[in-house]
This record gives structure tokens, sequence and C-alpha cells, in this order.
């Protein structure tokens, strides 16, 4: 089968051709990212491939659709980037990976976690210049000290028993409560709650309208002074300008990001020689306190693997009508 893979980087097809080895799909990689000046490339593909950054909005897709594509394959767990009622109404199929390696964005946050908390990126750089004083750069035990998951999928149930490993006592809020997590004694309580009482909060549920912006003003508010907040789930849970605010004031002390509500034009990308454009991005990067990476949480051999793997398999299943019901986001009316 042809598939048209968009926003390709030199690791997505030595991933995609190691897993397509024993399948020999036609796969035709396209550095560009899908948008709606790009879509027309994949005329005549029965499937294309995308990431989360792709534009999978009404236009691109009714464009893919007129170009003969049926398939859309998501390279990625997150799905709020596509217009699944339209993709509903073309007849597309669209498929993703819901999971290939919760560990790998777990170990992350806590990366981040532990990073901010002992200073570990201002120490790397003072030592480098030869400044090896400590001054600035004390930390805390995280043994003893009130951790908050918000959203308890995998992700955040690896994440669970890494701090409970650590000695932290955790709080969570889901909808859902996870088993494994009660079992390591994980208290689920209400939002506010959580907002009120954890001194590190960690994000991992998905962006819908009723967590955009989940972090925002109000919800700073309630607080403690000085919390941590991790957000290696999607960028929108946050609103970039509350947090900026709460910064500047001290109410948060510490700011991981793995993602980025702006992300699309920067994340994934070398402009080390362009002026960058986002002054909200770029105010948060003078801050001591806070470490971004680049959407990077993902980002293990192992989990490439996973992706790619399930992906084809994805492919496959399509061609032989046997997808597997969790990883389809939209089976066409039609049944195909």
């Amino acid at each position: 089968m042809k598939v048209t893979v968009f926003s390709t980087k030199p690791y997505d097809k030595e991933a995609l051709d190691w897993a397509n080895v024993e399948r020999g799909h036609e796969l035709v990689y396209l550095e560009e990212r899908l948008a709606p000046i790009t879509a027309k490339l994949a005329d005549g593909s029965p499937g294309i491939c995308a990431f989360v950054n792709d534009v999978l909005n009404a236009e691109v897709l009714r464009t893919l659709a007129a170009g003969g594509t049926s398939l859309i394959a998501m390279r990625c767990a997150g799905f709020n980037n596509v217009d699944l009622a339209c993709a509903d109404d073309l007849g597309l199929t669209v498929a993703r990976v819901p999971a290939y390696s919760p560990y790998a964005v777990a170990e992350h946050t806590v990366a981040l976690m532990m990073a901010l908390n002992r200073k570990t990126h201002r120490a790397y750089n003072r030592v480098r210049e030869g400044n090896f004083s400590l001054n600035g750069l004390m930390g805390r035990d995280f043994n003893g000290h009130i951790a908050g998951i918000i959203g308890t999928g995998k992700i955040g149930e690896v994440v669970a028993k890494i701090l409970n490993g650590l000695g932290l006592q955790l709080l969570a809020y889901d909808l859902y409560k996870n088993p494994e997590c009660e079992k390591l004694g994980v208290r689920y309580v209400e939002l506010e709650e959580l907002f009120r009482t954890a001194e590190i909060i960690t994000l991992h549920c998905p962006l819908t309208p009723e967590t955009h912006h989940l972090i925002n003003d109000d919800s700073l508010r309630l607080m403690k002074h000085g919390v941590a907040i991790i957000n290696t789930s999607r960028g929108a849970l946050i609103d970039t300008a509350a947090a900026i605010r709460a910064l500047k004031s001290g109410n948060i002390g510490h700011l991981g990001l793995d993602v980025y509500e702006e992300e699309e034009e920067y994340f994934m990308e070398d402009l080390s020689g362009q002026i960058i454009q986002d002054d909200k991005l770029m105010r948060l990067l003078t801050f001591p306190n806070v470490v971004i990476t680049a959407h990077q949480g993902f980002f293990t051999q192992d989990a490439m693997q996973g992706i790619a793997r399930t992906t084809l398999e994805n492919i496959d299943g399509f061609e032989q009508g046997t997808v597997p019901e969790a990883n389809l986001l939209r089976r066409p009316r039609s049944g195909r």
C-alpha cells in the first residue's frame, strides 16, 4: 500500500523502515508538515501518515479524500489536531498509536521534576564556566512531600509508581480511578483539593474542551505558593500568559514543559539561526526556574520502534479490515 508520510525526520524514516522490512508497503517520505498548502502532495496515496503537529482540519481532509486517500494513520497518541467529524463524513478511517512506551514520557516527566528541584540545568552551565559555587542551587528532598497527578492512564500510572518509589505522598484526579494507582496508596480527590494541597502538580490528561487551559489564573490562585508544575501531555492544558504571571509573582516556583500551546511552528525544528517571533515562549526562556524541552518525552529508541510497529500494523489492518478497535479514532459509517 502506498502511504505518504508527512513531517518526516531521519529518526522517523529509520524506525518506519525497520518496521516495514517484512511488510513491503510503499512509504513516501516528505519533510513537509501536513497543512492545506501541502495536502495535495499525497494525491494518489490510499494512506497518509501524520504526526502530532500536522494539520488535519476539514480543508486538509477534503483535499486528501479528493486525492484518493482513505486512511489517516497517526503515528502518535494525540488526535486533537484531527477533525474527526469531517473524517467520518468523508468516509476516512483514522487510526492512532494509543500506547507505545508509557515509561518514556513518565521517566522524562520525573527527569524534569528532579532537574528543576536540584537545579541541575543551572549547575551544569555554572561548572562549564568554572563556577563551582553552590549558592542558589539548594533543592529539597522529594521524600515525604505531596505530588498531584492529573490523569492516571498508563503514563500517569507509571509516574505514580516512580514517585511512590521516591517516597512522595500521592494525590490524583481522574474521571476514572486506576486500580493500580489505588494499590500504591494514591488518594483520589477533587481537582480543587489537589490544587490546594499538592506541592508538585504533573499533567497527564488529554486535551479536550473541558481541559483546555486547565491551569489558568483561577486554578493557580488555589495552589500553594511556589508550586512546581510539570506538563508532558498537551501544551494547551496551560494558559501560558497566566503561567508567566504566576512565575513573576513566585506563585509558580518551578515549571517544566515538554509541550507548549503554540509549539507547532517551533518544536522539533532547528531555528537557532532565526529570531523567534513568539514573545511568550521567549519570555518563558528567561526564567531560571523554567526548563523547556521540545516535545522529546516520547523520544526513546524503544518508544520509536513501538510507534513504528503499531503504525504499520494499523496500515496492515486497514488493508485486511482488522484495525484493532483500541487504535481506531473513526471508522466510517460505511464500515469500510
